[in-house]
């Protein structure tokens, strides 16, 4: 995994820059980075007026949270033929939160559910030709 340049690294680039020794481009030859990550530091610093690098990665909270699982198991149970995007359609009308259906499928999935259509015509009517 990559990892950001160090804070002395950084901090001498800026310090460079806010001297005017030099363009941004003759500072990456000089530091031997590239054109990109000076400006990067330069905007970020100009942004910020920070030298660190951001934090990177981190936990995300899930959008669907526990307490509206039982919502979405009621709406699952109570009619499971629904497409996704129904569920999801449904799922913002009751709490006011949109969400993709990737995130359903996922409050799906961990709920232990599925979502399959009902099948149009019943096994026993299936002409045996088609049968597999």
């Amino acid at each position: 995994m990559p990892v950001s340049y160090s804070k002395d690294l950084r901090g001498r680039v800026i310090a460079a820059w806010l001297e005017k020794e030099g363009s941004q481009r003759q500072l990456a030859q000089r530091f031997k980075v590239s054109l990109s990550f000076v400006r990067n530091v330069v905007r970020h610093y100009r942004e910020s007026g920070q030298i660190e690098a951001k934090q990177r990665g981190g936990y995300q909270k899930p959008i669907i949270q526990d307490e509206h699982l039982s919502m979405i198991k009621s709406l699952v149970e109570g009619k499971n033929d629904l497409l996704l995007r129904e569920l999801c359609d449904r799922y913002a009308e009751r709490t006011g939160t949109s969400v993709s259906i990737t995130t359903m499928h996922r409050a799906v999935e961990k709920l232990g559910l599925r979502c399959k259509k009902k099948v149009s015509m019943p096994a026993s009517k299936i002409p045996q030709e088609y049968k597999s």
